[in-house]
Order: C-alpha cells, then sequence, then structure tokens
C-alpha cells in the first residue's frame, strides 16, 4: 500500500514510538487532556446547574428550557468563528467550544432524571415529613443521578469530538496540532497515530465514568444481562 495513501501497522507503531520517545506525543497529550478537562468542568457546572433550575421549579422551566433548546439544535461547530472573534485565537476559544458541547446532553439528561422521578416517591417523602430541600437531597437528586451519569457519558464522546474541531483551529499544541502539521507534511502514519491516541483518550474516559456509575449506583438494581 502506498504510504500516502495508508501506512502500514508497522509503520504506525514505529511513529507512535518515536513520538513518545521524542516527547511530542505525551506533551500533545497533556495540553489536550487539559483542554477537556476545563471544557468539560464548565460544561458540568453550567449544564447541571440550569438542570436544576429548570428542573426544580416551574418558573426556571419557563425561563430557562426555551432558549437551552433553541441553542441546542446550533451546531456548536458553526460557532469555531464566532469565538475566535469573541475570545481571540489563544486557549479560550478551545475550551468555550468543548464547554458548549458537553453542557446541552448534560442539560438534558439531568433535566430529563429530575423530571422523571416516581411521583410516589415524592409522596412517600412527604408523608416521611421531608421539607422541600430534604425531597430535593434525598429523592429527587438520587432519582435523577443515572441519568446525569448517562449524560456525563455521552458528554465525555462530545468533549473530544469538539476538541477535535477545536485543535485544528489556529491550534499550536495538542494532538489536533499534530494532526494538521502531519496533513500538511501528507504524513498519514501521524493522522492515524493520532486518531488511535484520540479513540484510546474517549474510551478510558468512558471507563473511568462507568466506574463511579457503578460506585454511585449500587443501590440501584439492574439488569445485567444473562
Amino acid at each position: 500500500m502506498q504510504p500516502d495513501v495508508l501506512a502500514s501497522p508497522g509503520r504506525i507503531a514505529q511513529v507512535a514510538g518515536d513520538m513518545v520517545a521524542d516527547g511530542s506525543l505525551p506533551a500533545a497529550m497533556g495540553t489536550s487532556l487539559q483542554r477537556v478537562a476545563a471544557g468539560l468542568l464548565l460544561g458540568l457546572v453550567v449544564g447541571t446547574g440550569l438542570a436544576l433550575v429548570s428542573g426544580l421549579f416551574r418558573i426556571g422551566e419557563d425561563l430557562v428550557d426555551a432558549p437551552v433548546q433553541m441553542l441546542r439544535t446550533v451546531p456548536f461547530v458553526g460557532l469555531i468563528p464566532l469565538f475566535i472573534i469573541w475570545f481571540g485565537i489563544g486557549e479560550a476559544p478551545k475550551v468555550a467550544i468543548i464547554t458548549l458541547g458537553v453542557t446541552f446532553p448534560l442539560y438534558l439528561n439531568v433535566y430529563a432524571g429530575i423530571r422523571g422521578v416516581d411521583a410516589q416517591l415524592i409522596e412517600a417523602g412527604e408523608s416521611l415529613g421531608l421539607s422541600r430541600w430534604g425531597l430535593v437531597r434525598h429523592v429527587v437528586l438520587p432519582g435523577a443521578l443515572p441519568n446525569a451519569m448517562t449524560g456525563l457519558r455521552y458528554s465525555l464522546g462530545i468533549a473530544w469530538l469538539a476538541l477535535v474541531f477545536a485543535e485544528q483551529v489556529n491550534a499550536d499544541s495538542g494532538i489536533g496540532f499534530l494532526m494538521v502539521q502531519a496533513r500538511d507534511f501528507l504524513r498519514t502514519d501521524v493522522i492515524v497515530v493520532c486518531l488511535v491516541v484520540y479513540a484510546f483518550l474517549g474510551l478510558l474516559a468512558d471507563f473511568i465514568v462507568r466506574s463511579l456509575e457503578r460506585l454511585l449506583l449500587q443501590w440501584r438494581p439492574t439488569f445485567t444481562g444473562r
């Protein structure tokens, strides 16, 4: 196979070893992980906060849900030029695009989880004398947690997708930057290495969330297959 079409597996493994040895790949991974972590943290705060306001309060739903539903239909990738105009060409637009991609899946799942709590559980809590905050803390939030974890897993996938686009626009570091350089020099081996790294990091992040899900949801009996 022509190397400018697709490098052989042996060549890809060799290039990956060389990139690890010279430090370029670990440095790029560190930069990309920092961007994803920052965007994910901001998205968690914004998405969960909006979902709590919208899910727990009727007036919050009236004020928050409709604007969020409108904004989530806008392709976040198409906002990259606007973010560059607003925030410049540094780290801010990259983190902002990841944050935007993370916010909406979290919002939708947390909101659905809150509104999907069984009304009989609410009535049972009220009959036990729980206050409004007690109901939220002991009934509503635990009931919404499975949906929240699903939203987190989905948001992580979106975060890596957003990172791919963000790092190919005015980036001078990160895995996406390595891919842009490789594209310019027709280095398909480096491109494949970077794609494999993206996939591995995404799989690792999903494994961490699934482990956290098993830890936090031990109380919930589920079907585990037969």
